[in-house]
């Protein structure tokens, strides 16, 4: 099911509830800037003994809830907002509105994708109306990068590493392990890591979680991309997903279905969840909640949530080797570098705030 505009068009999976592929066309390129796995279309993976509809349909970006593990052994990783369908009941030219099939801990989730006019932008919006419970949620785009990249990012007032290892000898990053500087991130074997270079190391497989810094007005993070020649960002309401996550996934898992294919792909997973400990842990002490932020949403019957997330894409000026912020003001999006230099896009306004 697709929609598209002169700026962008993407496609939805409603069996799944993902974006299985996006572009962006902007002063003349396009830019498709999301990872989808070899094995979607491949019938041997199906066969595959326990492996969850998102990770055989594993593509693009998708919303969790939960993210991670439910806390019902029954509920696959990241929810059934990522393994089951979606009912879509408005489907218009640039826009998607669906509504997932089942409720999660008793709250209706609905969806709206759009891509808009004006501007290489997706704007995506979720309603979680009633339920119980602290509900740990976040995105899942998975960015793919050809060769070297560069990572910016809103200030953070820390990242973490959990105890949990992905892929036993594969980390190159220490765990557990907090640091504040993401240019010196503890190393695996003793050394440090530059989180902002990217690829951060070699058949690797790594999970880092950033805490958005206190009093934050604009949660983003950019990536310029050496070989593709453009910057993919993302935007997000902090105070609504305090928590940007990190999964380096490079090469580094052997077993079927991935195969060691999958190489050169991060996922930039802004949520509101405690890392990937899962959603047992969001209503609990633990490490982000720490750091003095929630992990989860408070669920209850009368009660809703909003979640809104932007990703765009557009060219790389000749010059740019960096990204020093990005802003919002009134109707316009200000992309800057620290040679003071300036892109600017047309924005929704206040469509993070839920002001409109």
């Amino acid at each position: 099911m697709s929609i598209g505009t002169a700026c962008g068009a993407l496609q939805f999976d409603p069996a799944v509830g993902n974006i299985p592929r996006l572009s962006f066309r902007w002063a003349g390129r396009s830019f498709e800037p999301l990872y989808a796995a070899p094995w979607r279309e491949e019938p041997a993976t199906r066969a595959l003994p326990g492996l969850s509809p998102a990770e055989c349909r594993l593509a693009g970006d998708f919303f969790c809830a939960p993210f991670a593990a439910a806390a019902d052994p029954d509920v696959p990783a990241h929810g059934w907002t990522a393994n089951s369908p979606w009912r879509v009941e408005v489907h218009e030219p640039h826009a998607i509105r669906s509504v997932l099939a089942r409720d999660v801990s008793g709250a209706r989730i609905t969806k709206r994708l759009e891509i808009a006019k004006d501007a290489p932008l997706l704007y995506q919006e979720h309603g979680i109306d009633g339920g119980e419970g602290v509900l740990p949620v976040a995105h899942h785009p998975m960015l793919h990068l050809s060769g070297r990249g560069r990572f910016f990012t809103s200030r953070k007032r820390a990242a973490l590493t959990f105890a949990e290892v992905f892929e036993s000898g594969r980390s190159c990053l220490a765990y557990p392990a907090r640091g504040t500087d993401l240019r010196r991130m503890a190393g695996a074997e003793g050394e440090t890591v530059d989180l902002s270079r990217w690829p951060i190391g070699r058949r690797n497989e790594d999970f880092v979680t950033l805490v958005e810094a206190p009093d934050a007005a604009l949660g983003w993070s950019a990536v310029i991309r050496e070989d593709e020649d453009d910057i993919v960002f993302f935007l997000k309401d902090p105070s609504v997903l305090p928590v940007t996550m990190l999964w380096f996934s490079n090469g580094g898992r052997d077993h079927a279905p991935w195969n060691g294919r999958v190489v050169g792909v991060t996922g930039i997973e802004d949520g509101c969840c405690p890392g990937p400990a899962g959603e047992a842990a969001a209503a609990a002490a633990n490490p982000v909640a720490a750091e003095g932020v929630a992990t989860g949403l408070p669920l209850a019957a009368g009660r809703s949530h909003v979640v809104r997330h932007v990703m765009g894409a557009l060219p790389r000026p000749e010059g740019w080797a960096d990204i020093a912020n990005i802003s919002v003001d009134g109707d316009r999006l200000t992309i800057s570098d620290s040679a003071g230099r300036r892109i600017e896009l047309p924005w929704r306004r206040d469509f993070l705030k839920g002001h409109e």
